[in-house]
């Protein structure tokens, strides 16, 4: 495989692949020729992938950074700063090759708009930067509306048959058709209205509430900072009140915040905070801390869809 070979800065292809042998033939010929050239690669695939990659790589395997993204991508919103980012801004000078992999046929319906955003964003994220981004797909567990969406989120295809150019190309068009209204939250939920006199009651009600939900003393200390950042940027950029919910579902707390706030930039919270320059943190620090971040935003207002670990 070549995508690195160009003059152009940053490329970010997608392979398509149906099995092991095609997984492996479009992988560490990548990864291999990255390590020969002296460019850093990093590696951040599932669990399966991942086993097999280091049982073919052997010793090569020791030169490059390997994460098993079903951990360190479990939110899609964690994977630019946490993952990517993290690995090219260790390495400024140069190429850097990345094997990234956020998709894959565990993933739920209430993860995917997050995890196909996340994909369309890179593009945005790596402009002008000297990186390449191989995302594997499988094309034989995915529905063909996720190739679909790969197509258009990546501009180089590579398959069994070769390159080619994606002629559905179209990232903006992914992050504005994934913006879609979140669910309201169940009936059972813990509903509660905040303003800025009311946002430090509103976070004890919180953390009692999670505490009788079963999550352990070390989870409290993180969703008590979630319910902080989110709520204070409802009371200072959301139009100075909102709401929270809160529920438990498959051994999660989740939290819905909603408030009158519109959130413009789409890499909100994606990208790593410049140094020395205060602010601009909350919603990393929640992509941070969460298993899951999903957002809708429009001029009616935002709303945020949180799931949290209880243990």
């Amino acid at each position: 495989m070549s995508a690195a070979d160009t003059t152009d800065l940053f490329v970010h292809p997608a392979l398509f692949y149906r099995d092991s042998d095609e997984y492996l033939s479009g992988t560490i010929g990548f990864i291999r020729e990255g390590l020969a050239k002296g460019e850093p690669v990093a590696v951040a695939v599932p669990t399966e992938n991942l086993a097999l990659l280091r049982a073919v790589l052997g010793s090569d395997g020791e030169s490059v950074r390997l994460m098993d993204m079903t951990v360190e991508g479990r939110n899609p919103g964690r994977i630019i700063p946490g993952v990517l980012r993290a690995f090219a801004d260790a390495h400024p000078a140069g190429r850097v090759r990345i094997i990234g992999e956020p998709i894959w046929a565990g993933r739920s319906a209430t993860e995917y708009p997050a995890c196909v955003q996340h994909e369309a964003l890179i593009n945005a994220a790596f402009a002008g930067c000297e990186v390449t981004i191989l995302c594997p797909y499988n094309a034989a567990s995915l529905s063909a509306e996720v190739l679909a969406d790969a197509r258009a989120t990546h501009p180089t295809l590579f398959d069994s048959a070769g390159e080619s150019v994606s002629s559905a190309y179209n990232p903006e068009h992914i992050v504005a058709s994934y913006n879609r209204p979140l669910e309201d939250p169940p009936g059972t939920a813990m509903l509660l209205a905040f303003d800025g006199a009311a946002l430090a009651g509103v976070r004890h009600l919180a953390v009692d509430y999670a505490r009788n939900a079963g999550m352990t003393p070390e989870r409290i200390i993180d969703m008590e900072l979630v319910i902080a950042e989110t709520t204070t940027n409802s009371v200072v950029h959301g139009g100075g009140r909102g709401t929270l919910a809160l529920w438990p579902a498959d051994g999660q707390l989740c939290c819905q915040v909603r408030d009158s706030g519109h959130i413009s930039n789409p890499l909100a919270g994606r990208l790593p905070a410049p140094a020395r320059v205060p602010g601009g943190r909350g919603l990393l620090i929640v992509n941070q801390l969460a298993d899951l971040v999903c957002m809708y935003t429009g001029v009616q207002g935002t709303t945020l869809y949180i799931r949290l670990p209880l243990v």
